[in-house]
């Protein structure tokens, strides 16, 4: 026979069983939400990457253009000077006058012959520049500005 004894203690896990059944419940309705929640983000996420490859595909086309225009830019100036005649103080340095060049920009000049190519004369000065010295300051955290 059944006793009393065995019950109660039949009872008591009945009783443990349905506390667990409820805490293993809630647990799962908490994770659904919690799972919820990170697919809501994961889609916003997703939004985010499409946009950011659409922003990126049209900065590397701003980036091209641009460096199309400045290819364009060029040669239409390499145009020009091929066009232009060249000046006495500007193509000889033979007529230049004796005065101390300031100005550490290379001067381009055109080729003596038809070769094409151009020829870049540095000012005199430039020996006197020590290479071990840094480069004048080139704006806000050494950065160049291009655009």
């Amino acid at each position: 026979m059944v006793s009393l004894e065995q019950v109660k203690l039949l009872e008591t896990k009945v009783t443990k069983t349905i506390e667990h059944f409820k805490k293993v419940t809630e647990e799962n309705t908490f994770l659904k939400g919690k799972l919820d929640s990170y697919q809501q983000r994961i889609d916003e996420l997703e939004v985010l990457i499409k946009q950011f490859r659409e922003d990126q595909s049209r900065i590397e086309d701003g980036i091209l253009s641009a460096l199309d225009r400045l290819n364009q830019f060029e040669d239409a100036l390499e145009s020009k000077l091929v066009q232009e005649k060249p000046g006495p103080s500007l193509y000889k340095p033979e007529e230049r006058k004796s005065e101390p060049v300031k100005n550490t920009t290379p001067v381009a000049e055109e080729p003596e012959d038809d070769s094409g190519d151009l020829i870049v004369e540095f000012p005199s000065d430039m020996d006197s520049i020590d290479p071990s010295e840094p480069a004048p300051s080139r704006g806000p955290e050494n950065e160049l500005d291009i655009f």
